[in-house]
């Protein structure tokens, strides 16, 4: 359990439920609109603080660590319920505490299980904000706009795929920039646009190395394939909940009642993109893993045009979206250009 110095402004509290204990960061007035921001992989809520300050007066925000990270409890996680898990949790904690209707927004991973979300409880949310969400047919293994299966077991996504210099090095809790693959250069290189040097990098790497590695956690269990590049997804653990053999958020084109969506996005994203460089099939490609069975087998994942497509069909079912791409930005826009960044969710959040 790591819990991390915060901004002046922010207080932090555990908060007792259902399905265990979560620790929350907290801005605002307890009687504000509640605003409820859920963090990526491999982070915690304490990526959210720049965020939280700087809501408006009149509105309390709240972001939680995720189960495995920052000081909230370790719970292993049912990878075969995609983010089933994630959703449930964080109904248990904003029932714990009592809130009426919320904003949502989420990033990465944190992007994902907001769409879970509003799938589940679409009459909590009041509007969904998704900053570089993951795409709805999850991450890896998949090759059209459809999310159609690469392989039927789907070989090349789950918890197998993760570089396992990076499990290295956070169970090491390297703070170091000794290898392209140490956290502190992840954070650098990939997380934002590089070079990418956000203020408070000491605390963010603290905060990336706050998960719990563990098969039930981070990043999970692994199973062998006979399909290229030779690994399928598990059964536990957040990467294999995030395989499309699990994660299918298709549904969202179905809810009712439809909160508005905005969709936020940098143009230099290389973690979600449709030529991700943490996609096999990217990587294949590239010849930086051998055996790439080809484009027509096994191309990219168009993960950008996958979450188009999903929120086109929501918006032709009776929703609103609206898409804004950020330039010279990477996977965090809010932490890359926050004035360029608040001045379209704020606005949005002002407007719903």
């Amino acid at each position: 359990m790591t819990i991390l110095p915060h901004l002046p402004g922010i207080t932090g509290q555990m908060v007792i439920t259902a399905r265990g204990r979560f620790y929350i960061l907290e801005s605002g007035i307890p009687e504000g609109i509640p605003v409820v921001f859920v963090h990526g992989n491999v982070a915690s809520a304490t990526f959210w603080e720049e965020m939280l300050l700087a809501l408006p007066n009149g509105y309390r925000g709240i972001a939680p660590d995720r189960r495995g990270c920052g000081a909230s409890q370790m719970i292993p996680i049912d990878a075969t319920r995609g983010m089933g898990d994630f959703s449930a949790d964080l109904y248990s904690l904003v029932t714990a505490l009592d809130l009426p209707r919320f904003h949502l927004i989420g990033h990465s991973l944190g992007g994902t299980v907001a769409m879970q979300y509003v799938i589940d409880h679409p009459e909590q949310v009041r509007s969904l904000t998704l900053v570089a969400p993951g795409s709805p047919y999850g991450f890896g293994g998949t090759k059209d706009v459809q999310g159609t299966p690469c392989w039927p077991d789907y070989a090349g996504s789950g918890a197998g795929l993760v570089n396992p210099e990076l499990v290295k090095r956070l169970t090491e809790q390297d703070r170091s920039l000794d290898s392209p693959f140490s956290p502190r250069q992840i954070l650098r290189m990939r997380y934002g646009k590089a070079p990418f040097q956000p203020a408070r990098e000491d605390v963010l790497v603290d905060s990336m190395l706050s998960i719990v590695i563990d098969e039930g956690n981070y990043p999970g269990d692994k199973v062998l394939s006979a399909n290229w590049p030779g690994l399928a997804p598990g059964v536990l653990g957040v990467n294999n909940a995030l395989s499309p053999k699990y994660c299918n958020l298709t549904g969202l084109v179905d809810v009712h009642p439809k909160p508005d969506i905005l969709w936020i996005r940098g143009d230099a994203d290389e973690i979600v993109s449709d030529q991700s460089l943490s996609d096999v099939g990217t990587l294949g490609a590239m010849g930086m893993i051998p055996g790439w069975p080809g484009a027509e087998v096994f191309p990219s994942q168009p993960m950008v045009s996958q979450t188009r497509n999903v929120l086109e069909r929501y918006a032709a079912n009776g929703g609103h979206y609206t898409e804004h791409v950020l330039t010279d930005v990477g996977h965090t826009p809010y932490l890359e250009k926050p004035e360029e960044f608040l001045a379209i969710w704020l606005l949005f959040l002002k407007t719903h």
